[in-house]
């Protein structure tokens, strides 16, 4: 990340407010907006990475089911909305073109971790390593990851205040700590600054929450509105 960027605007699911959530549309009207990152999120299903935040299609395409039991074609047939596919994370990854980083949300176990780490070990060293920052809720999964691919930096998601605080980001050896604005605890903040840790909170919309949330020290955000934060007025 830029050292000039002292208050990181991160594209949700590339920029949800403007286009169809985690399509290649959606990521490019983030990057054309101007986010200083872009999030997705990442399954594994059948051997292949695909971009779809819901286990289920039914809220982001015109499809119906679970995703694990729809065929690679079915899901890939699906309109995710003006006429947009579910892409592959290496379809991403060629769009983004390096043009910012992407953070990559791991939403499912059973060997995510495994396949996303053999995708971006691919990319390397042609893409550096701070291209990329591998999140997730499931801790264990982002564990293993770290363990396969020690060089990209990785987030642990929290939705909730943990009683050792910061801790599970210490051991994870985490470049940050991404929060739920729901559980944006000041003790929580302060202990993952003083190991020198990030913290991003998500997911922000209202310019008001993004100036308190800026105020209290917080390192950025992940907003479906990439514009509103970037007009926030100066510190």
């Amino acid at each position: 990340m830029s050292p000039t960027i002292d208050f990181t605007v991160i594209g949700h699911r590339g920029a949800r407010g403007h286009a169809p959530e985690n399509t290649l549309l959606g990521i490019d009207t983030g990057i054309r907006l101007g986010a200083h990152m872009i999030e997705i999120d990442v399954q594994l299903h059948s051997g292949m990475l695909l971009v779809i935040h819901d286990l289920r299609v039914d809220r982001t395409t015109n499809g119906k089911g679970r995703v694990d039991a729809l065929t690679i074609d079915a899901l890939r047939s699906l309109d995710a909305g003006r006429g947009q596919r579910i892409p592959t994370l290496d379809e991403v990854i060629d769009l983004v073109d390096g043009r910012v980083p992407l953070n990559i949300e791991l939403k499912t176990g059973l060997g995510t971790a495994a396949a996303v780490a053999g995708a971006l070990g691919r990319r390397l060293p042609a893409l550096p390593a701070e291209q990329f920052l591998v999140s997730s809720f499931h801790l264990p999964e982002l564990y293993e990851f770290r363990q396969l691919l020690p060089q990209i930096p990785v987030g642990a998601l929290l939705c909730g205040v943990p009683l050792d605080w910061a801790a599970c980001a210490a051991e994870l050896s985490a470049d940050s700590l991404n929060l739920s604005d729901e559980f944006v605890d000041e003790r929580l903040v302060a202990d993952a600054k003083a190991q020198g840790r990030k913290v991003y909170v998500y997911t922000v919309n209202e310019p008001d929450d993004m100036l308190r949330l800026r105020a209290m020290g917080i390192d950025g955000i992940f907003t479906d509105y990439p514009d509103r934060a970037l007009a926030l007025p100066p510190r």
